[in-house]
């Protein structure tokens, strides 16, 4: 049974990309080797002050090529958990960049669920005011592993995980920037559920901390990057500006499976 290693970066990005891009190299040149890194939703430019205009990256940005480069010499996938794309629309899309470890790069999710909430004690938030939805879900692979694309507030969408339950996948990837009070409230159980309606990997690379805009704006994000086992146990948990690394087995996820043969059981 093979195994894959993975490490999540948790960020605290900024509205200043160039800041951004220097906080994921440094990730990248203390990182050991892995498999895979999984960085957080908004990694390379996060709106902090509402109502500021940002034009997006292209597909041709320089530095998506600068990780394509590094992938392919580290012989490592990165996952940047989503960029503000530019799209043929006149919004942009909340879209992964995957960048394999032969450093092709792709764009094979964008957000599906668009975070428009009112939440109390926080500012009103309106993704679709500056984001298109996507529509479909998207499975990457990694040697024989299976990998689910997701991303923030699609995590509170089952229907979404279960059709990659069905497939079934190995490993679900749910990049975030959650609030700090739905997180308080819902983020341990929502992941934790992901991953054992699936009795798959998850894992979570976040934004944490206090996020301050060149204008002197603040944002609060929960943070608490997670990676969780197909039993639903917390493997790891991230802090402050750090990676967490873990070694994953699929022969775990057949020990599971064999337990609880939810495949074969399911009715609907």
């Amino acid at each position: 049974m093979s195994e894959l290693k993975v490490a999540a970066c948790q960020m605290r990005s900024t509205d200043d990309p160039e800041a951004n891009k220097k906080q994921v190299r440094e990730f990248l040149q203390k990182l050991e080797k892995v498999d895979l890194v999984s960085l957080p939703e908004n990694s390379l430019f996060l709106r902090i002050r509402a109502g500021e205009k940002f034009l997006g990256f292209s597909k041709d940005d320089p530095f998506f090529g600068e990780l394509a480069s590094w992938a392919k010499k580290n012989q490592t996938c990165v996952h940047l958990g989503s960029v503000a794309l530019q799209n043929e629309n006149a919004k942009l899309l909340n879209a992964t960049v995957w960048i394999d470890h032969a450093g092709q790069i792709s764009f094979p999710y964008s957000k599906i669920h668009l975070f428009d909430v009112d939440v109390e004690d926080e500012t009103q938030v309106r993704e679709s005011d500056n984001f298109a939805a996507g529509s479909q879900p998207s499975i990457v692979q990694i040697k024989d592993w299976k990998i689910g694309l997701s991303i923030c507030y699609d995590l509170r969408f089952s229907e979404l995980y279960l059709s990659y339950a069905k497939v079934p996948v190995d490993l679900i990837l749910i990049p975030s920037a959650f609030l700090v009070t739905t997180g308080e409230a819902h983020w341990h159980s929502l992941i934790r559920a992901r991953a054992i309606e699936a009795q798959a990997y998850v894992v979570a690379a976040a934004q944490g901390g206090e996020h301050l805009s060149k204008s002197g704006d603040k944002r609060h994000t929960y943070g608490h990057s997670l990676m969780v086992g197909p039993w639903g146990e917390i493997l790891a948990e991230g802090s402050d500006q750090k990676a967490i690394i873990q070694t994953f087995s699929k022969e775990k996820i057949s020990r599971v499976r064999k337990q609880i043969p939810m495949q074969s059981h399911r009715r609907f």
